[in-house]
């Protein structure tokens, strides 16, 4: 479920989880009339220029997560050890993801935001919430580790035998000190990007990845790959989790270098009377409410999963599980993190100003302009993932077999129908929180998550090759009825969201995406005779995938998307400006 750990967060599954001058949402441009580059000054050239100095860091992590995931997989395999590893390492990865997606953004970005109008520049206010959630946090973890055997039971399904348990048990209690961690990492970061210092929060899940490659590149060197349950022996539990809690710890502390450089200072300061926290406290009852309904959903899917696995696994079969739901969800979760959470967390920032300062008409444009610009990304990975899927999952994962590549490779297409309304919702959700009004994301998120655990218990009805494939297409279906209320809701709060400009772009994409997907499909039928075993699937994913990017570029600028220029122009910009020169 969980990606790494930059991300975050909904339904029966864990969503994820970053200045420029307002202006209104631009006007229809005729397809007739050849459109010019969007001047460098413009709102959408200034947020994308934000965005691509944060997805640099963003690319890099993603790329050592990829690594991260392929080599785990190697060392736990797809069958019970590798569910029991997931069970046992996702604990902490959804508190995390529950926290960062709910209470701490909720509430620490808008608060520190508007801390600035304090008399003494808000430092006193940030020390004292900063104060609170640390101790929070410690809290949290702590409770958490005793409580690691009842929720590993929680989370996991009542066919597991003692020695699958109690294998998954003994990986929660070591990765449990993630949560705090975890939550370090969040709270620092969001101080950093409430003083615009975006790219240090991006750039650190970078050393957690490393740090947990090395550990399994230690693993797979000393010790057995894919070993059955009963062969696990406590090195090996100590290396696996021990790496990938010592990367967590170093993902959070590593910040605490930019954030003295940016000149914060953190004194712990004791009693939070007089400081303005009513507010904060009033948001973050509510998140803590949604929090509760997207763990009870999660608890559902995790159970549907495992019992999958299990099930598959009794009989002599290699089905989906809940590792290989987490893995079709990482991949699932490449383009929602690369450009919609990075446009998103600049746009945040922007919205809470606006919000603060009761101009609607500028959280109108941002909201309008985040949808425009994500597209860019999640309309081609959409169709894209349906064309280069199969090849993508086993390039990723060599060291799986054909039939786990496959059940990854379903889910996560199944997942992917529904990337589209999940980045929609995700910014939908922001758009609200930076009004401090988290009581709408929490009706949201309860009507997700009904529609998410039905069809999650409705799957279990299909062949158990196909019920982790059914979970897929019910967070696909959750994520489009929450899109879809929460685009009612937030024209009700914003008076108004005109969708002409949206709705044009969409269609668009859609149109270049499926032209990319033609060539790429006549691509790989015309390498099959000449590629086998494989080096297939690796060279028609270079190759179609280039295919497919390059001409959804060409088609989309045909069709006069202007957001492609805006969105890319500032990467080529930074990448030509990194090149040397001669």
């Amino acid at each position: 479920m969980t990606e790494s750990v930059e991300d975050g967060s909904s339904g029966s599954h864990i969503r994820p989880v970053a200045p420029g001058l307002p202006v209104p949402p631009s006007l229809p441009v005729p397809p007739a009339a050849p459109i010019p580059p969007s001047p460098p000054s413009s709102p959408e050239a200034s947020l994308a220029r934000s965005t691509a100095g944060m997805a640099s860091g963003v690319i890099a992590s993603r790329v050592l997560g990829v690594v991260r995931a392929s080599m785990t997989l190697a060392v736990v395999g797809t069958l019970v050890a590798g569910d029991a590893w997931d069970v046992g390492n996702s604990l902490p990865n959804i508190i995390y993801l529950l926290l960062a997606g709910g209470v701490i953004n909720a509430v620490l970005v808008p608060q520190i935001t508007r801390a600035a109008s304090h008399a003494d520049g808000g430092r006193e206010y940030v020390d004292r919430l900063l104060t609170l959630a640390i101790t929070a946090i410690t809290v949290v973890t702590v409770v958490c580790t005793l409580g690691a055997g009842l929720l590993v039971r929680l989370y996991s399904s009542s066919t597991w035998s003692p020695d699958v348990r109690s294998l998954s048990t003994a990986f929660a209690l070591i990765c449990m000190p993630q949560v705090f961690f975890y939550g370090l990492y969040v709270l620092l970061g969001n101080v950093l990007n409430a003083r615009s210092h975006f790219a240090a929060y991006m750039w650190s899940p970078v050393l957690a990845n490393i740090v947990a490659i090395g550990g399994m590149a230690f693993f797979l060197a000393q010790y057995p790959h894919q070993a059955p349950v009963t062969s696990w022996t406590s090195p090996m539990i100590w290396v696996l989790a021990g790496s990938a809690t010592a990367g967590i710890a170093a993902q959070a502390l590593v910040l605490v270098v930019p954030l003295w450089r940016s000149g914060f200072r953190f004194t712990p300061r004791w009693g939070f009377r007089g400081v303005g926290l009513r507010t904060a406290s009033t948001v973050a009852l509510w998140t803590f409410a949604a929090l509760g309904v997207t763990t009870a959903g999660f608890v559902i899917t995790s159970k549907v999963a495992t019992y999958a696995g299990q099930a598959g696994s009794l009989a002599g079969l290699d089905v989906p599980g809940k590792i290989s739901y987490s893995n079709a969800f990482l991949i699932f979760m490449l383009p929602h993190s690369l450009v919609t959470v990075t446009l998103v967390t600049a746009l945040f920032t922007r919205m809470s100003k606006a919000a603060g300062a009761g101009r609607l008409d500028e959280v109108r444009a941002d909201v309008d302009r985040g949808m425009r610009l994500t597209a860019v990304a999640t309309v081609p990975a959409t169709v894209g993932a349906f064309v280069l899927g199969f090849a993508a999952t086993a390039t990723i994962f060599p060291a799986n077999n054909a039939a786990g590549t496959r059940g990854i490779a379903m889910v996560m297409m199944a997942m992917m129908v529904g990337l589209v309304p999940f980045g929609i919702l995700f910014l939908l959700q922001r758009a609200f929180y930076s009004f401090e009004d988290a009581k709408t994301p929490f009706v949201l998120q309860v009507v997700v998550t009904i529609v998410a655990t039905l069809a999650n218990l409705t799957s279990l009805l299909l062949p158990v090759r196909w019920i982790v494939v059914g979970v897929g297409a019910g967070q696909a279906l959750s994520n489009l009825v929450g899109m879809s209320i929460g685009l009612v809701l937030v024209r009700r709060r914003l008076n108004g969201l005109p969708m002409n400009n949206v709705t044009r772009t969409y269609v668009r994409l859609g149109v270049a995406s499926v032209v990319g997907a033609v060539g790429a499909v006549l691509v790989q039928i015309a390498l099959a005779p000449l590629v086998a075993g494989r080096a297939y699937s690796l060279v028609s994913l270079v190759v179609g995938g280039l295919v497919f990017a390059a001409t959804y570029v060409v088609v989309a600028r045909r069709l006069h998307v202007r957001e492609i220029d805006d969105l890319v122009g500032p990467v080529v910009e930074r990448v030509r400006r990194a090149l040397p020169k001669r």
